[in-house]
């Protein structure tokens, strides 16, 4: 068929605006189209059903740089106060930015720039994180990396499962003994704390074996006289007062989220580390410890 001028212009058009009738057209007829069971089935509410207890999913890019701990992040020392050096695993780096910013003008707040892991890299590595200048006050702690297990190759897995435990009891009290005796060394006065409580639940570490460490790092400091923080007791009393959570709440396996913590709960379930108000707690009972033993500055 020929189309007349007119003709011609008009179908021009019609055919111009083709996707976007289209579009109407299937707007309006999807919720008839499309069966409900898979509308239901949308990416944000086919969620896993314990979804609403997890933190939210990490959106970065997968290769996106760590942005750094702010517990690692060094700071130049303030002339004339105190120096303190807080060594421990990724609990202190939980707590030591908050008593940094508690103790400012008091004193100086160090920790070193890593993880300080269990004590056989404590051993390998203590005189690099004392360094060359004086100290007047060293808090530390070993304990939650000595007792986790892993495949020999970092991967956390249980006893259960093949799971090689860091460190014995017997290898811990030998080696922190030589940590503490190398610490008091130094002419600081020094602060052990003891390990904070591992839930149920948690990933390649048995709930309870704190108990037994702590018991080891107890005996080790009476010997040697140094002082105790207690943030395990401290710690244990606190979670006493909440219910336990179900089983069913924990993270899937391969789910590296964390359960999110209830109202007035200090420690994360299934977790080792902290919500930000036990965090808070916990600088207050190391800023209590520390505040003891700090050395008067200069102007008071």
């Amino acid at each position: 068929m020929k189309l007349t001028g007119s003709s011609n212009w008009c179908f021009s058009r019609v055919m111009r605006f083709q996707p976007l009738l289209l579009a109407s057209v299937m707007a309006v007829l999807a919720p008839v189209l499309i069966p409900s069971h898979a509308l239901a089935q949308t990416p944000s509410t086919a969620a896993d059903p314990n979804a609403q207890n997890l933190e939210p999913a990490d959106k970065g890019t997968k290769h996106a740089p760590k942005p750094i701990n702010p517990g690692l992040v060094q700071v130049p020392d303030v002339q004339g106060l105190p120096r303190v050096l807080i060594i421990g695993d990724s609990i202190s780096m939980g707590y030591t930015p908050i008593v940094r910013a508690k103790l400012t003008g008091k004193a100086n707040i160090d920790h070193p720039p890593e993880n300080c892991g269990d004590t056989i890299r404590g051993l390998d590595k203590l005189d690099k994180w004392i360094g060359t200048g004086s100290w007047d006050v060293i808090h530390f702690n070993f304990g939650l990396h000595d007792l986790k297990y892993t495949d020999g190759k970092g991967k956390y897995i249980s006893p259960e499962e093949g799971g090689i435990r860091d460190a014995t009891p017997e290898v811990y009290a030998k080696n922190l003994r030589e940590i503490a005796t190398r610490l008091q060394k130094t002419g600081a006065k020094i602060i052990f704390a003891t390990t904070t409580p591992v839930p149920p639940g948690t990933t390649g570490r048995v709930a309870g074996d704190e108990k037994v460490y702590n018991d080891v790092a107890l005996g080790v400091m009476k010997e040697l006289n140094i002082p105790i923080d207690d943030l395990g007791g401290y710690v244990a009393e606190k979670q006493k007062e909440m219910p336990p959570r179900p089983a069913n709440e924990a993270p899937k396996p391969g789910d590296h989220r964390h359960v999110l913590g209830r109202p007035g709960e200090i420690q994360l379930p299934f977790n080792v580390h902290f919500t930000e108000d036990g965090y808070n707690q916990l600088a207050d009972l190391v800023i209590a410890s520390i505040t003891k033993y700090l050395p008067p500055t200069s102007g008071k």
